[in-house]
């Protein structure tokens, strides 16, 4: 199971590879030497996966050095890879800017719940439950497909995968080519899956991208 690795700076930066090919980069605020610590987080994740593309949770991100907004908008969408941006309404200041952004320069798109930035796939989730799954979005299911293993299944809607389906095709007819992620209770005979609806809907986005690219 994928680890968060936490940058050495002093913003709270934490990245993962999940499903094998999605890059993972949690922001805590966006300030200061943002966009470098960025780049220093992808270069360590493409030393060793094949990447396909990214998940940017912005998701509880704030922030107010907004020339940081911008170099970190300009490296993402420099990457010409897939981009699947999480926010909610704790996304606020130069956080919100920035997600507001990279969708202008149609380097990615908006996933998650929130008045302001109005996502283009509205997921909606309790600010309770969102703050337990940033902390452990992974669950446990049972070879029998009973979820188990998980204090907080009350929380896990139905994720209907049409809307992901739908815009991937879109782009494709466009031309548009904290804590660990470790589970709890007994991992035999156990999958893992990604609890978290938001985060699992910009996977998927990304992992459907990639698939249709290389047909």
């Amino acid at each position: 199971m994928p680890v968060l690795a936490q940058s050495s700076g002093d913003l709270l930066i934490k990245s993962a590879v999940l499903e094998s090919n999605v890059a993972y980069l949690r922001i805590g605020a966006v300030g200061e030497n943002l966009s470098a610590e960025i780049q220093s987080a992808q270069q360590a994740l493409l030393a060793t996966n094949n990447i396909a593309g990214t998940v940017l949770d912005l998701r509880f991100a704030a922030g107010d050095d907004v020339n940081s907004a911008k170099a970190v908008e300009n490296l993402l969408a420099r990457g010409k890879m897939p981009l699947a941006i999480l926010v909610n309404d704790e996304t606020t200041g130069a956080a919100a800017q920035l997600a507001e952004d990279l969708r202008a320069d149609k380097a990615g798109v908006i996933f998650g719940s929130s008045k302001d930035l109005k996502p283009d796939i509205s997921v909606s989730v309790s600010a309770e439950a969102e703050q337990i799954y940033i902390k452990n979005p992974y669950g446990m299911i049972s070879t029998n497909e009973t979820i188990v293993a998980s204090e907080t299944n009350d929380f896990l809607p139905y994720i209907d995968h049409t809307t992901e389906a739908d815009l991937v095709r879109e782009k494709v007819k466009d031309g548009d080519q904290e804590g660990d992620f470790e589970p709890s209770g007994p991992a035999a005979k156990q999958q893992p899956f990604i609890r978290d609806p938001v985060l699992a809907r910009g996977v998927d986005f990304i992992k459907g991208l990639a698939a249709l690219r290389w047909k």
